[in-house]
C-alpha cells in the first residue's frame, strides 16, 4: 500500500529560491543604514553630487587667486617701519604716489568707455547678414593677434615725428610742425583703444546678437521709429551686456603697464599704479609697498565695479530678451 503524500512546503535549498524577496531582503538588511550609498547620503542632506566636480576648479581658484590674493593683503600690513597701515598712510600722503591713482583713472575710463561707446553702432549694423561680414569682422578683431608690443611699435612708426601721419599733416599745409602723439598721454590713450576695442567689440555683438530681432519689428508694426526702438527696445536689453563689457575693457585697460612704458612717459604724465608698483618692488626692493599699490589697485578697480552694477541696476531689471530666453 502507497504512503500518502504530505502537502505543504518542502524545507530545503530550493525554498529560498522559491522566494526571492523574502531572501534578498533578510541578506540586504543594514538596521544601522552603514551600507547606503554616498549618492543617496548627499540627496538626503539636499546637496547634488555632480557638485563634486566643481572641488577641482575651487582648489585650483584658491592655489592661484584666493591664496595670493591673502598672501598679498598681509603683506601689505606688514610695513618696514610704523604700523600696520603705515604703507597706506604713506602711500596717500605722497603725491607724487597717490597721483597715479588719478593718472591711471584718466586713461582706463576714457579707454573703456570709448571701446564700449563705438562697438555699439558696429555691431548693431553686423549682427545682420550681408555679403562681406566675415572679412569685416576679421579685420575689427585683428589687433587682438599683434600683441601690445608690436602695436607700440607700429604707433611709434605712424603717430610719430616722421611717421605718415605726421607727413600728411605737413604736406597738406594743415600744420606748421610735427604733432606730438606719443611719450606722452595720447600715446598710451591710443595703444589701449587699438588693444582694447576687439575685445569690447565681440562682446557686444555677442550680446547685440542674442536680441530677438522680432521685439524691433512688432515696436515697428506699432508705429516706433527707428530711435524709438533703439531707446526703448534695444538699449535696456543691452545694458546688462554694455555694463559686463565696460568693466572688463576697464580692469583690462586699469592694469596698463607696457602701453605706459613704451609709448608714454612713465616718469610722469603716464606713471600709473601699475608702473609705481613694479618701482616700488623692483628698483626700492619693498615687496610691502608694492603689495599695498597691488591691494589698492584691486579696491579701486571694485569700487567702479559696483557703481557699473548698481547703474545697470537702477537702469534695467531682467533678462536680456535674448533668442533663447
Amino acid at each position: 500500500m502507497a504512503e500518502p503524500r504530505t502537502v505543504g512546503r518542502t524545507a530545503g535549498p530550493g525554498r529560498e529560491a522559491a522566494e526571492p524577496g523574502v531572501g534578498s531582503a533578510r541578506v540586504g538588511a543594514s538596521p544601522s543604514g552603514a551600507s547606503t550609498p554616498l549618492r543617496h547620503r548627499l540627496a538626503e542632506r539636499g546637496i547634488d553630487r555632480l557638485l563634486l566636480l566643481l572641488l577641482p576648479a575651487v582648489a585650483t581658484l584658491i592655489a592661484l587667486f584666493l591664496y595670493p590674493m591673502m598672501y598679498g593683503v598681509g603683506l601689505s600690513l606688514q610695513p618696514r617701519s610704523g604700523g600696520i597701515f603705515a604703507n597706506y598712510v604713506a602711500f596717500f600722503t605722497d603725491p607724487y604716489q597717490s597721483s597715479t591713482v588719478w593718472k591711471t583713472m584718466r586713461l582706463a575710463l576714457p579707454a573703456a568707455l570709448f571701446n564700449v561707446l563705438v562697438s555699439v553702432p558696429i555691431a548693431y549694423r553686423l549682427r545682420g547678414r550681408f555679403r562681406g561680414k566675415r572679412l569685416l569682422t576679421a579685420i575689427l578683431v585683428l589687433p587682438v593677434t599683434l600683441g601690445t608690443v608690436l602695436v607700440a611699435d607700429g604707433i611709434l612708426r605712424y603717430f610719430g615725428p616722421r611717421g605718415w601721419f605726421n607727413r600728411v599733416l605737413l604736406e597738406l599745409g594743415l600744420v606748421d610742425e610735427p604733432v606730438r602723439l606719443i611719450y606722452n598721454y595720447w600715446g598710451v590713450m591710443f595703444s589701449l583703444i587699438i588693444t582694447g576695442f576687439p575685445f569690447a567689440f565681440l562682446l557686444v555683438l555677442s550680446y547685440m546678437s542674442g536680441i530677438d530681432p522680432t521685439l524691433e519689428r512688432a515696436a515697428a508694426t506699432l508705429g516706433a521709429g527707428p530711435w524709438q526702438r533703439v531707446r526703448r527696445i534695444t538699449l535696456p536689453l543691452l545694458a546688462p551686456g554694455l555694463a559686463t563689457t565696460f568693466i572688463l575693457s576697464f580692469v583690462l585697460a586699469f592694469s596698463v603697464f607696457p602701453s605706459a612704458n613704451l609709448v608714454g612717459e612713465p616718469a610722469d604724465e603716464t606713471r600709473v599704479m601699475a608702473i609705481a608698483a613694479y618701482q616700488a618692488a623692483f628698483e626700492k626692493y619693498d615687496y610691502t609697498m608694492a603689495s599695498t599699490i597691488a591691494v589698492l589697485m584691486g579696491a579701486f578697480e571694485l569700487i567702479v565695479i559696483a557703481l557699473v552694477l548698481l547703474w545697470r541696476g537702477r537702469l534695467y531689471a531682467g533678462h536680456t530678451g535674448g533668442k533663447g530666453a
